[in-house]
């Protein structure tokens, strides 16, 4: 009477192992894109032309995430206003991760500075992982009075409407800082942007602008020589380059911070799996003295993140440039 009960009943537990086994295998296992990404040479595009620092920053990271996956990383750049033929190139790409965007602090400031853009800078988009940081600096003429962030500010309340901010183009980074600095303070000062750095030392030296926000390695050498003096970073945290170097906010201003960074991300969609072993890769890369080395030298500090503190970046510096060029009153282009 037993036999007939029993056997189905067997049955069945065998099936319920059976399962079980299968289960705890897929688990243990990594999903399918992980195992086989990269599968073809992976795309990074880049918004710059050859030589700059993102570049370079693109291609040390490149060479090294080639190493790491298995596969040739190529540098392709298509410099552009705002970046955003690169970006738009990568959010209409397959979400594969074979092509990658060099996402940079410029992407968030884009998201404002134009009408219009041909995606969505929030959610056309897939954080990675962020490469590298690198600071603004406040600097002086060599022979200027002005040495500290409290000298500068005493100046501008005693000067009121005399005061001249130098930067680069309107809307660049160094220019977002400036006015961001002046309305945190708020002295009367006027923003000036120049073409260039060349231009930008120039009205330093004669004294048509007292101070200038400049990116800290390019100025480096001026500094070094005498023509100007550094007065603080604008960074959240001083620059391995020049430890000794406050940063504007322990100097008198809390809470500011403006930091250029560059970041990788993947088109939106991008399988989890696939952006988790970029992250890893990423990393790794970061990890690694040589490379450390390589972007230190381009006045970059290399610092990766996860994907989620990528993707906090991105908003918080979309929400904060907006309101700095809002409250600037810079015209969208």
């Amino acid at each position: 009477m037993s036999e007939p009960i029993l056997t189905p009943c067997l049955r069945g537990l065998a099936r319920v192992l059976a399962g079980l086994a299968l289960a705890t295998l897929a688990l243990a296992a990594p999903p399918a894109p992980a195992q086989t990404y990269p599968a073809r040479p992976v795309r990074l595009i880049v918004g710059f032309a050859p030589g700059g620092v993102a570049d370079l920053t693109a291609r040390v990271v490149a060479q090294k995430l080639a190493t790491l996956l298995g596969q040739q990383v190529i540098v392709d750049n298509r410099p552009s206003a705002g970046g955003i033929v690169a970006a738009e190139a990568v959010a209409k790409a397959e979400p594969d991760g074979h092509t990658l965007l060099l996402m940079t602090n410029g992407n968030a400031v884009s998201a404002s500075l134009f009408r219009t853009l041909p995606y969505d800078t929030r959610n056309d988009f897939a954080p990675v992982s962020t490469l590298g940081f690198f600071d603004v600096a406040v600097v002086a003429s060599g022979e200027s009075h002005i040495g500290t962030i409290a000298q500068l500010l005493a100046y501008g309340k005693a000067n009121p409407g005399k005061l001249n901010i130098g930067t680069i183009n309107t809307g660049s980074t160094q220019n977002l800082a400036a006015e961001l600095f002046r309305s945190m303070t708020g002295i009367d000062a006027t923003v000036v942007p120049y073409k260039g750095s060349p231009a930008l030392v120039t009205a330093l030296r004669s004294n048509d602008v007292q101070v200038a926000f400049e990116m800290l390695a390019p100025i480096l050498p001026q500094a070094q020589a005498g023509a100007v003096k550094l007065i603080a970073v604008a960074s959240e945290r001083r620059s391995p380059a020049q430890p000794d170097l406050p940063t504007v906010a322990e100097s008198g201003v809390p809470g500011y911070t403006a930091t250029s960074w560059n970041a990788i991300a993947a088109p939106a969609r991008t399988p989890r799996a696939v952006i988790d072993r970029l992250a890893q890769a990423i990393a790794q890369a970061l990890a690694d003295p040589a490379v450390q080395e390589k972007l230190a030298a381009q006045g970059v500090a290399a610092r990766a993140s996860t994907p989620a503190q990528m993707q906090q970046l991105v908003a918080a510096d979309i929400d904060k440039w907006r309101k700095v060029i809002r409250d600037a009153r810079i015209e969208p282009q």
